[in-house]
């Protein structure tokens, strides 16, 4: 009787499992439609010419991966459930990782294109005409950018406008200040060339206090490092001594205050150590 009882049972959760499998597959199908697209987009935008099915692919190949990691080779299921977790990020952390190192990328070109630029209007070309040639001698990300910039000009897009999209784009502060100089240049009837000599001596002495920042700053920002992960290598070099030496606090009520309280400080420490460390200019 109770072996009918269990095959019936088992009868009926595959019966449920085979209803519920369609709606399933379609959601899932759903998510992974509306993940390409969102991808997609952010691969538009680096000029990323791969598919975006490799990257979402790994939103279902990386959680089982590291999952199974966790559970079969660590033991542990709250290593499984931190895997699962990891592999989820991993993939927004490659694409944002990617699309900032463009945007350093093209703030480190940003001075070669103001000269190339000035050179072009010293020689008697147009904004527009100095913006082609730096599209065809520039390397990437600059010349894919700026090729958007000519593109959107030839559809009929004003160039201000375009300029501004790029701005966007970017979100750098020195880009900013370029394309305000050049609008308000192109608005007034400035001369192009003494504007971008005057830019190109902003922007080197504009990075010269930030790299002297940096290394005054060097010494702190060390410090707070090290003294923020100090407190978590010691309590793993203690519990691998000893398992037990926490157990008199995590056993009452007094020591389980005091650590919740321990924790919540180091964190504001490491929050303020940060600002502290921290200077925008």
């Amino acid at each position: 009787m109770i072996v009918l009882l269990n095959i019936l049972i088992l009868c009926s959760v595959i019966l449920i499992s085979f209803s519920l499998l369609p709606l399933i597959v379609q959601r899932i199908q759903f998510w992974q439609q509306k993940k390409e697209a969102a991808v997609a987009k952010e691969m538009d935008k680096m000029f990323y010419d791969k598919s975006p099915k490799s990257i979402v692919m790994l939103y279902f190949i990386l959680p089982m991966l590291f999952g199974s990691v966790g559970y079969f080779i660590l033991n542990s299921q709250l290593m499984m459930i931190l895997g699962v977790v990891v592999g989820l990020v991993i993939p927004n952390f490659i694409l944002k990782a990617r699309f900032k190192a463009r945007i350093r990328k093209f703030n480190n070109q940003l001075l070669d294109a103001i000269n190339m630029l000035s050179s072009c209007i010293k020689g008697g070309l147009s904004l527009l005409q100095g913006l082609e040639v730096l599209v065809e001698e520039m390397p990437a990300p600059m010349s894919q950018e700026l090729g958007l910039v000519v593109r959107e000009n030839r559809m009929g897009i004003p160039l201000e406008e375009c300029l501004t999209r790029l701005n966007k784009r970017m979100n750098l502060d020195e880009l900013s200040l370029i394309v305000n100089a050049l609008m308000v240049a192109r608005e007034t009837g400035g001369e192009l060339p003494k504007v971008f000599s005057r830019l190109s001596v902003t922007i080197r002495d504009n990075r010269k206090l930030r790299e002297s920042i940096k290394t005054l700053t060097l010494q702190g920002r060390l410090q707070g490092i090290i003294m923020s992960f100090l407190p978590f290598a010691f309590c793993a070099w203690v519990l691998s001594v000893n398992k037990h030496h926490f157990d008199i606090m995590l056993n009452s009520d007094i020591g389980r205050t005091l650590l919740i309280i321990a924790v919540v400080l180091q964190l504001i420490g490491m929050w303020l150590i940060k600002i502290f460390s921290t200077i925008d200019l």
